[in-house]
């Protein structure tokens, strides 16, 4: 094929050569196993650069979902729950998976419904930024839930809440408060 894209038909190398070099372009092999081998006239470095700025694109346009940890204790305070909660929350809407973590010492893991109980609270928490993507389960001395976001709860949610936003109508006739009896 020529650079525009017509056939030459067939041609031995020598002849496709020299024509390839009349053109100042590369004579490349595309098709090396059809019979007989199909070659193509191209800017070869050209070429290479196209796939090279399509590759960077496609990489560009891609997400890298990372997966964030945070750690709890089953006697957690109140405020402590607050800021780690709002920092999942934050991974969440950053577009992370989160890794909750229950860190058990001692006898505590004797009474996993402590924790279960404290990540239950967190699924709660995070309820329209996130879905539960693994289920609460011990391993070893720690226990562990997977958050993953969820848009479509997100978007829902945002309706909802612009929703709720909106003001109630007027009643017809009604009485301003600024106006005396």
């Amino acid at each position: 094929m020529d650079p525009d894209g017509a056939q030459l038909g067939i041609k031995s190398l020598p002849d496709a050569l020299a024509i390839a070099r009349q053109l100042d372009l590369d004579l490349v092999e595309v098709a090396p196993l059809a019979n007989p081998p199909v070659c193509r006239i191209m800017d070869y470095g050209k070429y290479k650069f196209d796939a090279a700025q399509r590759a960077k694109e496609s990489r560009r346009k891609t997400t890298s979902v990372g997966i964030k940890e945070m750690k709890y204790r089953p006697k957690i305070g109140p405020g402590d729950f607050d800021t780690k909660t709002r920092q999942v929350l934050r991974f969440l809407n950053e577009g992370h998976k989160v890794k909750v973590t229950i860190m058990f010492r001692g006898r505590e893991v004797f009474h996993p419904e402590l924790g279960k109980r404290i990540l239950d609270r967190v699924a709660e928490h995070v309820g329209d930024a996130a879905r539960v993507e693994a289920e609460p389960r011990l391993d070893g001395r720690n226990m562990v839930m997977v958050l993953a976001p969820d848009k479509r709860a997100k978007q829902s949610a945002a309706a909802r809440a612009a929703r709720d936003d909106d003001p109630p109508p007027a009643a017809p006739g009604g009485v301003k408060d600024n106006e005396g009896p």
